[in-house]
């Protein structure tokens, strides 16, 4: 069986893509609106969050809500080697758009764990082994990253997770 990445996040082995390459709109869970690709005014310089301890009461909930179940760190360690879009900034667009899959991939993971707990016939449970295996790889590239998008393996899991439905 593949090796499951950890899926909780570690914010400080981040670059703070959440704080960065995600939009949200004002209203009852962010107090400001802010596009996609634009750093949220209350980084520090640190990357550190200067409401992190208050996030609630300063009108973020959605913030203290928010898990990238681990992508986060994972994107920004193994395919970027530590490096950050602030002391770097050609590397922002690269690093949105691999933060978007590589959420996309623990999304995937986190979805095939959980029917991973569920008592399924053998060919939807070597189903969902070959579906970790795709989702669990442990040498991810960008150009891997690009080609998972594209290769049909989101097809494929969404129809796997349909078929669960007497499991459930």
């Amino acid at each position: 069986m593949s090796h499951i990445p950890d899926l909780e996040a570690d914010c400080a082995a981040c670059a703070a893509l959440c704080c960065m390459a995600l939009a949200f709109d004002a209203g009852e869970d962010f107090a400001i609106d802010k596009p996609a690709g634009l750093p949220c005014p209350n980084l520090d310089a640190d990357l550190g969050c200067t409401l992190y301890s208050r996030l609630e009461s300063a009108g973020f909930p959605g913030c203290a809500r928010y898990d990238c179940t681990g992508a986060g760190q994972r994107m920004t360690q193994e395919l970027f080697a530590g490096r950050s879009w602030r002391d770097e900034p050609a590397l922002a667009e690269p690093m949105i758009a691999a933060f978007a899959q590589m959420r996309q991939v623990h999304r995937g993971i986190e979805l095939l764990v959980a029917a991973g707990r569920l008592d399924l016939p053998g060919a939807l449970e070597e189903e969902r082994e070959e579906l970790l295996i795709a989702h669990a790889r442990t040498d991810w590239t960008r150009d891997s990253l690009d080609a998972f998008t594209t290769c049909g393996v989101s097809t494929r899991l969404a129809a796997f997770l349909h078929r669960l439905r007497d499991w459930v």
